[in-house]
């Protein structure tokens, strides 16, 4: 069984890619991509998506310079400014001359009438539409509904929900806002931080029928794991997020779990392979 996440982070202090005026905190430890590549090798993980780590705001430098050293193993999705005129174009940049395959936004989880709901979005969806690439949102089980009037528009874009919307198993209204949007045909789930939302400790078990919600609700071609190391590390180790879905999830079939862990990634970042 191949393993992919699609969900990590990377970071480095390194005056080659500096931290942005307005980061007043940068992290004082290194997450880099060579430490990643040593969890990726302990645990049988074969290939990892690097997200653009908010501590960088804008400048995918190092995601774009990892990917370069390491093209077997990593591909990248950026992040841009969504209240900047020329964001679709810097999604463009970042994917035709630096490799990333990819763009997150991150609207505010309760605001109303912010950039989310904004003209801004269209040439940003369209942009990433017309390049084919996926684009992942994080955000709150409320602002579901002014991601789908977007999809509404741009049918042909494949998008991800990251993290299950972070709903809480006890918050039913946020269930069915996540299980909604099941009906768009190009609408993945990360099934990831059952560690952040659970009230539990591993294998985080009160999150499991939710889990199983979104696995009948989408389908296993549709939904991934992901460590979302080193985010995770508070509360779980690198290896527990991988084995709660593999060992304690019991109701995937092994036909299934081949696509939560590996396969659907693989039809969103294909790594070059044919």
């Amino acid at each position: 069984m191949r393993i992919i996440d699609p969900h990590v982070h990377v970071w480095k202090n390194d005056p080659a890619f500096p931290w942005p005026a307005e980061n007043a905190k940068p992290p004082s430890e290194d997450r880099t991509a060579e430490d990643l590549l040593t969890l990726m090798d302990a645990h049988g993980v074969d290939k990892t998506v690097l997200v653009q780590v908010i501590h960088y705001r804008w400048d995918n430098s190092y995601v774009a310079d990892v990917i370069k050293r390491y093209p077997d193993k990593f591909m990248g999705v950026g992040r841009v400014n969504p209240e900047d005129p020329a964001a679709a174009d810097h999604v463009s940049m970042w994917t035709e001359e630096h490799g990333l395959h990819g763009v997150r936004l991150s609207p505010a989880r309760d605001a109303s009438e912010d950039w989310f709901t904004s003209s801004a979005m269209d040439p940003i969806f369209a942009r990433a539409q017309d390049l084919g690439i996926p684009m992942l949102i994080l955000t709150g089980p409320k602002r579901l509904p002014d991601l789908a009037r977007l999809l509404d528009k741009y049918p042909e874009l494949d998008t991800v929900i990251d993290h299950m919307a972070d709903v809480h198993p006890d918050d039913a209204e946020g269930r069915k806002l996540l299980a909604d949007m099941a009906r768009y045909p190009r609408v993945y789930v990360k099934i990831s931080h059952t560690w952040s939302i659970s009230r539990n400790g591993y294998p985080w078990a009160d999150t499991h029928d939710l889990v199983q919600e979104v696995y009948q609700n989408f389908g296993a071609q549709r939904i991934s794991w992901g460590t979302d190391w080193p985010v995770c590390l508070g509360k779980a180790e690198y290896g527990q997020t991988l084995s709660a879905v593999r060992d304690e999830m019991k109701f995937f079939s092994p036909e299934d779990l081949e696509w939560v862990l590996g396969k659907t990634a693989l039809t969103l970042w294909n790594f070059g392979e044919k």
